[in-house]
């Protein structure tokens, strides 16, 4: 499950790339519009920063930037940067694999051949879509909206 964590962070990378092209946001902004607790939100553009997904510059102009094109950040690197491996439970990871101190045949398991299924559903859902593609579902619901407005 996604934690407030890594939602605060797909926030903040959604709204950076709503920005123009090398255009900087500050935290205390980021945090207002989006409604994310500003000193929590520092220390999540601070390991999004340290994973390569967004530029950050101090004094005057500065603030932060995403570090690439959003059509070149996947969600699954936004995600994973900040709540860690995907799988729902350890023994279901393909890394830090942990095994369950209460089974006693991992291949055979039940459980966790469903959470790898689960895994593996979510990890190709965040890895295949891009920042930039989650701008465009917003778009595609508002301009479902309007459609259907426009019909009445």
């Amino acid at each position: 499950m996604l934690t407030a964590k890594g939602k605060y962070g797909l926030k903040a990378v959604a709204h950076l790339a709503g920005l123009k092209p090398e255009a900087m946001a500050q935290a205390a902004d980021i945090s207002e519009t989006n409604n994310i607790p500003k000193k929590f939100l520092d220390a999540i553009l601070g390991e999004l920063r340290n994973a390569g997904v967004v530029y950050s510059r101090k004094g005057p102009g500065g603030g932060y930037r995403l570090a690439r094109p959003a059509a070149e950040i996947k969600l699954g690197q936004v995600v994973r940067a900040l709540d860690g491996p995907i799988a729902p439970i350890a023994c279901a990871r393909r890394t830090s694999y942990q095994p369950c101190h209460d089974c006693d045949d991992v291949k055979r398991c039940k459980v966790r051949l469903a959470m790898t299924k689960v895994r593996d559903a979510m990890s190709d859902v965040l890895d295949l879509t891009t920042v930039a593609d989650m701008l465009l579902l917003g778009d595609a619901k508002k301009t479902k909206a309007r459609r259907a407005t426009a019909v009445r």
